[in-house]
């Protein structure tokens, strides 16, 4: 091997060796700095775009929960007036039946009768009850399919109207079908609820799958870590000593 002063090829050689070293030793520490195997685009463009992907869905997936909950929400508060509705309904056929009674007199029907409107003024406001703004008055629904995952849906619920039930056949008619709303009412929570079940377990899948892609394995990072630190200091010595080979040079020349 030819001993030469221009050019120290091992020097060079030495200094490549602890320069890449040098990077895998702060991609390591970044990484686990931050918490993330993907600390810039170019450690991993393929997986950075899948993540991306996934944590989308993921959080379209937790809008989703909320809306459902909140759908919920709804109905409970909806079943409540209804329920009250109803109460409403049983005492208004009990008056009407009263108020036919041959035994009563006109000032017993008068009663009666005072009563009877008021409580057709009462349902009449309770069909105006709103929440957050909506009229308690609609049927709500959920679509959770995966073009329209959490999207609402409203349509009209046939609320009895206080003008509409003066006679005994109208309040047997209008509980008929405050017992139809009510069903379809617990139909829909029911629904709801596996919904909310089977969007949150898929946001959990989401996330863990992301995070299989973004995450850093501390364990393997730390081994890594490790590895390249040990790199850097021996290319460092190395490099050292690469500079002074070119001393045997000048020996010669003594």
């Amino acid at each position: 091997m030819s001993v030469v002063i221009n050019t120290n090829s091992a020097a060079t050689i030495a200094s490549n060796n602890l320069s890449a070293s040098n990077e895998s030793l702060q991609k390591s520490l970044n990484r686990l700095s931050s918490g993330s195997r993907i600390v810039t685009p170019s450690d991993d463009a393929g997986g950075l775009a899948v993540s991306m992907k996934l944590s989308a869905a993921a959080r379209r997936s937790g809008a989703a929960s909320n809306n459902v909950a909140n759908a919920v929400s709804f109905l409970q508060s909806q079943d409540g007036v209804l329920k009250v509705v109803g109460k409403i309904l049983e005492r208004m056929s009990e008056l009407s039946t009263l108020y036919s009674d041959a035994t009563k007199t006109s000032t017993d029907q008068a009663n009666y009768t005072a009563e009877f409107t008021a409580l057709q003024t009462e349902i009449t406001l309770l069909a105006s009850e709103k929440f957050n703004g909506i009229s308690l008055a609609t049927s709500i629904s959920v679509a959770t399919t995966e073009s329209g995952t959490g999207s609402v849906a409203t349509t009209a619920v046939s609320m009895p109207s206080g003008l509409a039930i003066g006679t005994l056949s109208g309040i047997t008619s209008a509980i008929d079908t405050l017992a139809t709303a009510r069903a379809n009412n617990g139909a829909t929570q029911s629904v709801l609820g596996f919904a909310a079940e089977v969007l949150t377990v898929n946001k959990s899948n989401l996330e863990a799958a992301g995070s299989r892609i973004t995450d850093v394995d501390v364990a393997a990072e730390s081994t890594q870590l490790a590895r390249w630190n040990i790199m850097s200091q021996a290319g460092t010595a190395m490099l050292a000593q690469a500079n002074q080979s070119a001393q045997s040079a000048l020996r010669l020349l003594q």
